[in-house]
């Protein structure tokens, strides 16, 4: 046999192994082709390898039931782990994204318990913590600013009308002295109430009084001019100062009737004032007023004599004593936030009124049971935890938080001291329970039937309009919709599952339909009455169609 021959012998040896390769792996796995090239899913061919590959990609705590002796629990129904809305009795594929569903059993439909294996739990990070009951401490931050303290200002204003002869304290800011002298007046009733007072005084020493008047009259003019003076503002020492003098002043001193900072001057030299004109107000800044503002959330909180703490932006990395001086009655309506007094020293004179202040104030509420904060879900009107049952159980509990703080969340109902409860790894956790367990813990209202694991509401299919007519859609009035009217030489149209004009045998059948809505079907051609496109040609039942007037998805396509 010479070479080209055997290379063919060869050559045909190879053909016939690969032809009979392909014929046993058709035989061994001709279920799975029949299934993939019939579009129907393996999962649900009784006695196929798809049933033991379901088995071992069961939940964990199935396979640890069959492996205790226990039966498995039954199946509650089958659902998409993408679309946890698709619920069906049956197993199969998503109608939504294609994907196998997965089952659900009746235990975690009813308890929601998600079971996780330690791999699993290792992997996402779950860490578990106990309920604790334990003092509990509420601080919040409110924002303040420091103003004036009231009860330190004081006026300097004149009882008498008269004109500024000299000034001596012209600024505002200007820092004064008690008894310091803020400016000289010419007052001519002041003048006058001087005079009286020098004559009255004369008097009573030279004895000009005429003897029936006695010594009495004497001494109650004297004491009538003195009080006048008094009550138009001089007092002891100015009055002192003009006896010994024996003539009256034009020019009178006003001194300032407190130590501290002048905030307010309204008058200049030589200007002419009136009685009760205010001409200078005068602060002490060695006591301020820091007023924050608290919201009525954290009233409850506050209390006169609470102890708070103030730091400031112009001061950093200090921080002042202060104490709650006065809780204002009243809630602005616009902030909604109540007005609270702190009193604080300044004997530096660090703090400057205007200035923003951050306030901290605490209040201690004694024991309460308590969980971290991380291990609160929120899902809507419910707050849930999940308990830790032990071996990989893990079973959401509704629970009522209170107050807030220090990363706790005060508990009121739903848990007991000592119970373990997930931290960490808790949003997917969360992820799953909602996928396969119970629904009364995620849905916001309950559906018309009362069950938790019906299907989902299938709507209608869209009936079709009569020629010439707009089509109606569904929960909604025709009148409502704008709608392109149909052309008056369209032709009658049929639904699916009319059965059209029939052909004599032999004739080949072309159905007209609108490319975007292929529920509409002609025999003849013409515009689609709902969007008014051309009809294109189509052979009858050249594409498949659902039930409801949809065409059948392409395998691959969601």
């Amino acid at each position: 046999m010479n070479a080209p021959d055997r290379k063919s012998v060869r050559g045909r040896l190879v053909w016939i192994a690969l032809v009979v390769s392909l014929v046993v792996l058709a035989l061994v796995f001709r279920q799975q082709l029949i299934a993939w090239f019939s579009g129907q899913s393996m999962a649900g061919s009784p006695g196929s390898s798809a049933t033991v590959q379901a088995s071992a990609e069961a939940p964990p705590g199935e396979a640890g039931a069959s492996a205790t002796g226990g039966m498995p629990s039954e199946i509650d129904h089958y659902t998409c782990s993408m679309h946890p809305s698709v619920k069906q009795a049956a197993p199969g594929k998503c109608p939504i994204c294609g994907m196998d569903l997965i089952p659900v059993t009746k235990e975690q439909q009813q308890e929601g318990v998600v079971l996780i294996d330690d791999a699993r739990r290792q992997l996402i990070g779950v860490r578990t913590g106990p309920v604790v009951q334990a003092p509990m401490r509420k601080e919040f931050r409110v924002v303040g600013h420091v103003t004036y303290d009231e009860s330190s200002l004081a006026d300097v204003n004149l009882k008498v009308h008269g004109w500024i002869t000299k000034l001596y304290v012209s600024q505002t800011g200007q820092k004064v002295t008690r008894g310091q002298t803020l400016l000289s007046l010419y007052s001519p009733e002041l003048y006058n109430a001087e005079q009286d007072f020098l004559l009255a005084g004369q008097g009573g020493a030279t004895g000009s009084v005429s003897p029936g008047d006695g010594p009495s009259r004497v001494d109650s003019l004297a004491r009538a001019s003195r009080q006048r003076l008094h009550l138009l503002g001089l007092d002891d020492s100015q009055i002192e100062v003009l006896a010994k003098q024996g003539a009256p002043q034009e020019s009178v001193p006003i001194t300032s009737p407190a130590s501290g900072f002048v905030i307010e001057k309204n008058v200049v030299e030589g200007a002419s004032i009136d009685a009760g004109m205010r001409l200078y107000r005068i602060a002490a800044l060695t006591q301020v007023w820091i007023e924050a503002q608290v919201y009525e959330a954290d009233l409850a909180n506050v209390r006169v004599g609470q102890v708070a703490t103030v730091t400031m932006d112009y001061v950093p990395g200090k921080t002042y004593d202060a104490k709650v001086a006065y809780v204002y009655p009243y809630v602005d309506p616009q902030t909604r936030t109540a007005q609270v007094r702190l009193e604080l020293a300044n004997k530096d004179l660090d703090l400057r009124p205007g200035m923003y202040a951050s306030v901290t104030l605490g209040a201690n509420l004694g024991p309460r049971v308590q969980v971290p904060s991380a291990a609160v879900v929120y899902t809507g009107p419910r707050r849930l935890v999940f308990v830790d049952q032990g071996q990989g159980r893990f079973r959401p509990q509704e629970v009522s938080v209170g107050i807030a703080s220090n990363g706790m969340y005060e508990v009121l109902s739903g848990l007991k001291v000592g119970e373990q409860v997930a931290t960490s790894g808790v949003f997917l956790i969360a992820a799953e329970a909602r996928i396969s367990t119970a629904s009364k813990y995620w849905d916001s209202t309950e559906s018309p039937s009362g069950s938790d694991t019906g299907a989902m509401p299938m709507t209608p299919p869209v009936p079709m309009p009569e020629p010439g007519s707009p089509p109606a859609m569904p929960n909604a009035p025709a009148s409502s919709i704008p709608m392109r009217a149909a052309p008056t030489n369209a032709p009658a149209m049929t639904a699916l599952g009319a059965t059209l004009p029939t052909e004599p045998p032999g004739t080949a059948t072309t159905v007209y339909s609108c490319p975007m809505h292929p529920e509409v079907q002609s025999a003849s051609p013409g515009q689609c009455p709902k969007c008014g496109m051309n009809l294109e040609p189509m052979p009858k039942g050249g594409m498949p169609m659902q039930k409801g007037g949809m065409p059948m998805p392409k395998r691959g396509t969601p």
